[in-house]
């Protein structure tokens, strides 16, 4: 009968092994194959409220000191936006970097020629209904009609009215990124007091 394969384990200290936790050993791998700054920029893209730097640290197994540098330099390049809490900075994802990001896979799923197109037939929707209705927007049809059921028909063409305006923009948001640059990269090429160097991601 063949012997059953031992789990991944360490040497502890009485010279035996112990069982290593699988989410260490993925924390582990994480810190071995990415930077600290892309670590900290990860943990940023998922941070919506108001959060310290060393909250952020400790999620991206970085110092502080390193976290600070490197949301600075994403502040910078407004991806991240500020607040304070007494005497504290807060730091949190910005809807500039939110829309850029779903810009950005808009940009991979479509070419510009296809979200141009979008673009039009969206307008023509919009206008069509704000001649049917006769007003510029739904918060004004809304007022006017005095709609109360989000359920009633009306109410269901006020959420594709604010739907259909909402991805208009973010097309154009698209097509603007797009055409004005397509250089969404953050460098960071200096090493850190973790004792790694940066390397360049994709924003």
């Amino acid at each position: 009968m063949s012997k059953e394969t031992p789990p991944p384990g360490r040497v502890s200290p009485d010279g035996g092994t112990e069982r290593r936790d699988v989410n260490d050993v993925v924390v582990e791998e994480w810190i071995e194959e990415t930077t600290p700054f892309e670590r900290v920029y990860e943990t940023i893209r998922r941070t919506y409220d108001p959060t310290s730097a060393s909250q952020i640290a400790d999620r991206a197994r970085v110092s502080p000191t390193t976290a600070r540098k490197h949301l600075r330099t994403l502040v910078n390049a407004g991806e991240v936006t500020t607040s304070r809490e007494g005497q504290t900075m807060l730091y949190r994802r910005s809807e500039t970097g939110i829309v850029t990001e779903h810009a950005q896979s808009l940009l991979a799923e479509r070419t510009p020629e296809e979200i141009a197109s979008g673009i039009a037939e969206m307008k023509t929707q919009i206008q069509e209904w704000r001649d049917e209705h006769g007003v510029d927007s739904p918060e004004e049809l809304a007022r006017e009609l005095d709609i109360e059921d989000a359920d009633s028909d009306c109410g269901a063409l006020l959420r594709e009215w604010q739907t259909t305006r909402r991805n208009l923009a973010l097309a154009q948001a698209t097509l603007a990124i797009g055409e004005a640059s397509r250089t969404g990269h953050l460098t960071g090429t200096d090493t850190d007091d973790d004792g790694n160097s940066d390397t360049s991601i994709v924003v």
